[in-house]
């Protein structure tokens, strides 16, 4: 009998599953289930695939997402989803870790985990710890911008801006979500704890990967840690530790000659936290890769967790 864990990638044709299937490629502990090119969206087997397998990441839309958990009948096979479907749903364990040992027992424990959305990462990552330790009330009316490349948009988008007759548009950074309907605040709010969803305006610019997710904040509504330094000792004591997660020492972004540059973490699969500002108004910034702890990263991070083997296996810090 093998000891490798069988793993299957339901949609492994799309950007995250491509490269979830590429960090596998060094990996003697995995075995991967194939399925036949013809049959990729062949409901019978993609049902036998599922209960054949140890683990299943489902790399797929939300409605096919829900489809492929309702093919499990193997009460053994567990599942690791990628999309929107179930962030929010009862039973299912939040993929980010780093927020509590609770969420990294329920990642461990869990049959059902469900990998946060990128802009969700960057902005959890920053307003979590502030919210469950009550420096930032609840109620506080957030904002927050974001700012990506264009590998988030999927493979429709991928082709958009690496084609010869693209629209002049594609050449400068364009806002986007401007109904205030994006798919990863209902996310944002709950897994945050904050009583409504947050203003968000991502922005997605001319380049491949990469991500800066930024909260900024008016110091005289924040309840303590009020100041820049004090901040940036609190996230680094809050993240103390992760090995994901980088806290910048105050004023770090001097040797960036004052910038943030969305590409900045393109290819490493961690975050790092930077805190600028003054006294009076205060700017949290993750910046990421939003193929790596944004999408993907993540994924193989929640499965290492689950697997009881070393976290950053397979992954680039």
């Amino acid at each position: 009998m093998s000891s490798k864990t069988k793993i299957f990638i339901d949609g492994s044709e799309g950007t995250t599953g491509l490269r979830i299937h590429e960090r596998f490629g060094q990996r003697d502990d995995i075995e991967l289930i194939p399925i036949s090119a013809e049959l990729r969206k062949d409901v019978e087997e993609r049902k036998r695939l599922i209960n054949q397998s140890d683990i299943t990441f489902l790399c797929l839309p939300d409605a096919a997402a829900r489809e492929s958990v309702s093919l499990v009948e193997n009460e053994n096979v567990r599942i690791i989803d990628t999309s929107t479907a179930h962030r929010t749903e009862d039973g299912w364990a939040y993929g980010f870790p780093e927020l509590s040992s609770v969420h990294r027992n329920k990642i461990k424990e869990g049959k059902r985990i469900a990998v946060p959305g990128c802009h969700a990462t960057g902005f959890i990552s920053l307003a979590y710890p502030i919210v469950s330790q009550g420096i930032l009330p609840s109620d506080y009316p957030v904002a927050a911008f974001s700012l990506t490349g264009y590998s988030g948009g999927g493979k429709k988008m991928i082709a958009e801006y690496e084609s010869d007759e693209r629209p002049v548009e594609l050449d400068a950074p364009r806002e986007y979500a401007l109904t205030q309907k994006h798919k990863h605040l209902k996310e944002m709010k709950k897994i945050t704890g904050l009583s409504r969803e947050p203003l968000f305006s991502p922005i997605v610019a001319d380049y491949y990967s990469g991500m800066v997710v930024s909260l900024p904040l008016y110091t005289d509504y924040l309840k303590k840690e009020t100041s820049p330094e004090k901040l940036t000792k609190f996230f680094a004591e809050y993240y103390a530790g992760e090995q994901f997660i980088k806290v910048m020492p105050y004023g770090a972004e001097e040797e960036l000659k004052g910038m943030m540059a969305g590409n900045g973490c393109s290819g490493w699969d961690g975050l790092k936290i930077y805190v600028t500002g003054n006294e009076e108004r205060v700017v949290l910034h993750a910046q990421f890769d939003n193929l790596g702890k944004g999408a993907s990263g993540a994924a193989i991070q929640c499965l290492n967790i689950m697997l009881g083997c070393a976290e950053n296996k397979g992954l680039n810090l």
